[in-house]
C-alpha cells in the first residue's frame, strides 16, 4: 500500500468520528420548530405591543417628550404609585409569609379553603373588587365607620389606594414563598432547637435563607403588579390630582383628551420601571442563590 492510500485510509475514521460528534451535538426533535411557535407567541404578544409604545412616543421629540413625562401633575401621580404599590408590597411581603406558613406548617379544618380563597384576587374582575372595596372602606361602611371613629379615613385616600394593591398582591408572595416551605423538612429545625436555638434564630439561620430568593421575587412581583394597578384602585382612590391620582389614571386622562402621544410617553415611563424592578429582581435573586450555594 502506498504512502497516499494508507494517508487516505487513515483520514477515514476521522471522518466518521467528525459524523458521530456532529450527530450527537444534534437538538431535541422539534426544538426549532418549538423555538419558533415560542418566538413568534412572545412577539405577537408581548413584543410587538411594547413596541408600539415607543413607535408613538417617537411622534413627539425628545424635549416634548420631557415636558410631558417631567408635569408636576404627572410627577405627583409617579410619586403616589410608587409610595403606595411600594408600601403593599412591603405589607404583602409580611403577611404574605404569614399565610405561607400557616398553609403548609399547620392543618385545621377550612384549610383548603383558605388555600383555594388566595388566588381569589387573580380570578375576581379588579373592579368588582375595587366597588368592594370602596363600599368597607367608605365612612358609612363597616370597617371605614370603625377607623373614622378615630380620625381615619380609608377610602379616597392613600391609605384607600394602599389596601386596594394589598388585596391585589398578596398572592404573588404567597404562591411563590408555599413551594419552598413545602420543600423543607421539619428536621433541619429541629436540629437547630437541640443546638439551643430559639425559634426566632432557627427561622432566621436556617428557614430564611431558604426561603429568601421567593419571597423577593413575591415582593417584586407584587410591586410590579400593583405599580400597573387600575381597575380595583380607581374607585377607591379618589382620584385627587396630586393627592390620590395614580400613574395609570394619568394615563387614562390623556386619553380621554385624544393625546395619544403623551399616554404612551407616560407609558412608556411605567413600562421602564417595571423592566427596572423585575431586572432588580433577578439580580438580588442571583446573588442570594449564591450566598445559598456557598458562592462568593
Amino acid at each position: 500500500m502506498s504512502i497516499s492510500q494508507q494517508a487516505a485510509a487513515a483520514e477515514k475514521p476521522s471522518v466518521a468520528v467528525r459524523v458521530k460528534r456532529k450527530k450527537t451535538k444534534s437538538v431535541i426533535p422539534g426544538f426549532g420548530l418549538s423555538f419558533g411557535v415560542t418566538v413568534s407567541i412572545m412577539s405577537l404578544v408581548v413584543i410587538i405591543p411594547l413596541c408600539s409604545l415607543i413607535v408613538y412616543s417617537s411622534e413627539l421629540t425628545l424635549a416634548q417628550f420631557w415636558d410631558t413625562v417631567t408635569r408636576p401633575r404627572i410627577i405627583a401621580s409617579y410619586k403616589v404609585s410608587l409610595l403606595t404599590a411600594f408600601s403593599a408590597s412591603l405589607i404583602n411581603m409580611v403577611m404574605g409569609l404569614i399565610l405561607a406558613w400557616v398553609l403548609v406548617r399547620y392543618n385545621f379544618p377550612g384549610k383548603r379553603i383558605i388555600d383555594g380563597l388566595i388566588e381569589m384576587p387573580f380570578a375576581l374582575p379588579t373592579a368588582v373588587a375595587g366597588i368592594a372595596l370602596t363600599h368597607l372602606t367608605v365612612r358609612s361602611g363597616p370597617i371605614g365607620a370603625l377607623f373614622s371613629s378615630f380620625g381615619i379615613d380609608i377610602a379616597y385616600t392613600q391609605l384607600g389606594i394602599t389596601v386596594a394593591m394589598v388585596f391585589i398582591g398578596i398572592p404573588f408572595v404567597v404562591r411563590s414563598v408555599q413551594p419552598v416551605l413545602e420543600k423543607i423538612e421539619g428536621e433541619y429545625e429541629e436540629a437547630a432547637f437541640i443546638m439551643g436555638a430559639s425559634p426566632f434564630t432557627a427561622f432566621r439561620r436556617v428557614i430564611l435563607p431558604e426561603i429568601l430568593p421567593a419571597l423577593v421575587g413575591g415582593f417584586t412581583m407584587a410591586f410590579a403588579r400593583c405599580l400597573g394597578e387600575y381597575g380595583s384602585v380607581v374607585f377607591i382612590a379618589g382620584n385627587k390630582p396630586y393627592e390620590t391620582e395614580i400613574a395609570p389614571l394619568a394615563i387614562m386622562s390623556e386619553l380621554q383628551e385624544f393625546d395619544y402621544p403623551g399616554a404612551t410617553s407616560v407609558a412608556l415611563v411605567m413600562l421602564i420601571m417595571a423592566f427596572v424592578i423585575l431586572f432588580a429582581n433577578a439580580v438580588v435573586q442571583s446573588r442570594a442563590n449564591r450566598v445559598i450555594n456557598g458562592i462568593n
